[in-house]
């Protein structure tokens, strides 16, 4: 069975916006997830098929911030290794159990991810720990714990992903947005990739709408991470914000309406 022409420019234009949205502050599933729904795509389907998806986007996005990754192994290490396995744990999840609980969890999970990301500086200046420095052993403990959650949550839904990473970020001491952008492709490009591969042994991936969205997820996610970094900080935090208070309401919605 074919795909319908509407349909096709429909998917192309959600995954182009949705890997543009990931690359400039996460949250790119907002728009991809809802888009595969509306094609008549199953929940679960539609999560992993659209975990495919957006990962190729931020896969694109990286090679336009890589000269802001400037991090130690001693950094990197403990945030790779913990979002291997939280990725792991959150896909197996979702092939395992209902999402129904979840999502009734998901918008308190999203309010608190947006308002730590608006007040994670100031966090961070009462706290003394960064990682975008020279660590203390206590600070790298603590992200590796966050980011062990955040890979679980990314691993079985995705959305948002971006969103928490960056308000883990800003909580220990991250200031530049685009050097937080350029670390957050980096974990959600591997606690994506791993969530890809369960999705894609599972048979769980649907390829005819899936592959006209990557197509539009790689333009995406390329084009709008070069183009970010030529706006000001301060704006492309307030978009940041912006899109986690609308994810958020979205949530809120849809898990209690």
């Amino acid at each position: 069975m074919y795909l319908g022409l509407q349909t096709a420019i429909f998917l192309f234009f959600a995954g182009a916006l949705g890997g543009a949205l990931n690359a400039v502050a996460g949250g790119g599933s907002f728009i991809a997830f809802p888009a595969l729904l509306f094609s008549g795509v199953a929940p679960i389907a539609a999560n992993a098929t659209n975990t495919v998806a957006l990962w190729v986007g931020v896969t694109a996005s990286s090679g336009a911030y890589r000269r802001h990754l400037d991090l130690s192994r001693r950094v990197m290490i403990p945030l790779t290794v913990t979002s291997v396995i939280g990725a792991i744990a959150g896909a197996y999840l979702l092939l395992h159990t209902p999402a129904q609980t979840f999502l009734r969890v998901l918008p308190w999970l999203m309010l608190g991810a947006t308002l730590l990301f608006m007040f994670g500086n100031r966090l961070a200046r009462g706290s003394g720990g960064s990682i975008a420095a020279d660590a203390s052993t206590s600070a790298l403990a603590v992200a590796s714990l966050f980011e062990l959650i955040v890979a679980v949550y990314g691993g079985y839904f995705g959305g948002g992903v971006g969103i928490l990473n960056l308000a883990m970020l800003a909580a220990l001491g991250m200031t530049d947005i685009h050097a937080m952008n350029a670390l957050k492709v980096v974990l959600g490009g591997i606690i994506n990739g791993i969530a890809v591969i369960t999705f894609i042994v599972a048979h769980a991936v649907v390829w005819r709408e899936g592959s006209v969205m990557i197509v539009g997820a790689l333009f995406g996610g390329y084009f709008g991470a070069h183009y970010a970094q030529k706006l000001p900080a301060a704006w492309i935090r307030g978009f940041v914000i912006a899109v986690g208070t609308a994810m958020t309401a979205y949530f809120f919605w849809k898990g209690y309406h």
